[in-house]
C-alpha cells in the first residue's frame, strides 16, 4: 500500500486539489483556487518522477503566483459591481408582477413575482385589481409596495 502511494503521488496531489475545489465552493473569495492551481503544478512535478522538494516548491510558487496575479483579475471580472450588487429579499425593488389578488384601498393584497407570492400594498393607497400589471418600488420585511404598470 505505501509503495502504490510513492508511486502515485500525483494522484493524492489531484485529491488535494479537488479537496481545495470543494472548499472554495463555500468560500467564493477564490483564495483556495490558487491552492488549487498550485496543487496541480505539484501533481505535473509528481508525474515528471521528481522528488517532494521539488514538488513543495511548484505548491508555493504556483500558489503565490496565483495569488498575486490570477485571483486580483478573476475577482475583477466575476465581481465588477460589487458595491451595487443586492442580494435576497433587495433584489425584488424594480422587478415587475402581477397581482395575484386584489390591493385593497389603503390595505393589502398579493402580488405574484417569478413564482413567489408576496403580501403588498399600493405605493399611492389606491385599489389595484387582480391581473394589473405592478413594478416593485420599496420593501419593508415581508410587505412591498408596488406601483401599476
Amino acid at each position: 500500500m505505501v509503495d502504490f502511494f510513492t508511486q502515485h503521488v500525483w494522484l493524492i496531489w489531484i485529491l488535494a486539489s479537488v479537496i481545495c475545489l470543494i472548499a472554495e465552493l463555500g468560500s467564493g473569495d477564490l483564495f483556495i483556487l490558487c491552492f488549487a492551481i498550485g496543487s496541480l503544478a505539484a501533481s505535473l512535478v509528481a508525474a515528471l518522477g521528481l522528488g517532494i522538494i521539488p514538488q513543495l516548491i511548484a505548491l508555493a510558487l504556483c500558489s503565490l503566483l496565483s495569488i498575486y496575479f490570477f485571483r486580483p483579475v478573476a475577482l475583477r471580472y466575476l465581481h465588477r459591481n460589487d458595491e451595487n450588487r443586492v442580494s435576497n429579499a433587495d433584489a425584488i425593488i424594480g422587478r415587475e408582477g402581477f397581482v395575484s389578488q386584489n390591493i385593497v384601498a389603503g390595505g393589502y393584497g398579493r402580488v405574484a413575482i417569478d413564482g413567489d407570492d408576496w403580501k403588498a400594498k399600493s405605493d399611492n393607497g389606491e385599489a389595484i385589481a387582480k391581473g394589473s400589471k405592478v413594478r416593485v418600488v420599496a420593501r419593508e420585511s415581508l410587505i412591498i409596495t408596488v406601483e401599476n404598470v
